[in-house]
């Protein structure tokens, strides 16, 4: 069983309270984690554990952990893309004020397939779901807080978009609305399941609520037979580029080795 939760589940979200509420991951002082650990364990599941505030090396991180069922931490993903946004008259916010950027794409093998991992924002960037689909990944999770400006024209289909390019599923996670908060962050909802061809397997609406859906990994091999994506990919034309493991060949530091057959990445070629 796979357990998504939400992105900054911990504390308010609130750029000027967020460091106050930042937790030391890697120096075990994270109540947020332990309890996570614990839970993990105690029910025998994995949780992509949302994001908290972590801070670290005298920076504060927006931070994923990834708890397996002994409780230990499989994999910790950093929010790689700092959201930013002015409109005028509704909102503004820059979460680089406050946060750094991670330095790492993730993904990690589990009990339940292989997972890639993006906070939010993460989730606009096709590049880094093409990368974790040429990593193998089954499924890419993305514990998110989209609010009421961007939500309503582009959450599904950008989530749709993500699991249809990559062909594999797509679960999203976001907090629940609550439309007597104090901020003029408006939080949007609506976590869904996608699956490789788009199929909405699960979804919840913007009140507090449980989406359980079911993954069927056959789904993405079949989908990909159905509509040979990569086979028509004009690899003559345009290819990705793993910086990452350009540079680390071997092994990458804080993801899982490719599926055998899987992805079209040149590892070899820099555009």
């Amino acid at each position: 069983m796979l357990i998504v939760m939400p992105e900054i589940w911990s504390c308010p979200y609130s750029m000027e309270t967020l460091p106050s509420y930042a937790e030391d991951i890697d120096g075990g002082g994270s109540p947020s984690i332990s309890m996570l650990s614990e839970v993990a364990a105690a029910r025998k599941i994995t949780i992509v554990g949302g994001s908290i505030p972590e801070k670290a090396s005298g920076k504060v991180f927006n931070t994923c952990c990834v708890v397996g069922p002994d409780g230990q931490i499989l994999a910790k993903h950093r929010k790689l893309h700092l959201f930013e946004i002015n409109i005028p008259g509704d909102i503004k916010l820059k979460e680089s004020d406050t946060f750094t950027g991670g330095q790492e794409p993730t993904v990690v093998d589990t009990d339940v397939g292989r997972i890639g991992i993006g906070i939010c924002h993460d989730i606009r960037f096709p590049e880094l779901a093409m990368l974790y689909r040429s990593r193998g990944a089954h499924l890419i999770c993305y514990p998110s807080a989209f609010n009421m400006s961007t939500g309503e024209l582009l959450w599904d289909l950008m989530q749709k978009s993500r699991a249809v390019d990559n062909q594999l599923f797509v679960a999203t996670c976001s907090p629940a609305r609550d439309p007597n908060a104090k901020s003029d962050f408006m939080i949007w909802g609506h976590s869904s399941l996608i699956g490789p061809f788009g199929e909405v397997l699960a979804a919840a609406g913007h009140e507090e609520a449980t989406a359980i859906g079911e993954i069927d990994l056959s789904m993405i091999q079949s989908t990909r037979e159905n509509l040979p994506l990569e086979m028509q990919s004009r690899g003559d034309l345009y290819r990705l580029v793993d910086v990452q493991r350009q540079r680390e060949p071997a092994t990458a530091s804080n993801g899982a080795g490719r599926l055998e057959g899987e992805g079209a990445l040149v590892n070899d070629t820099v555009l």
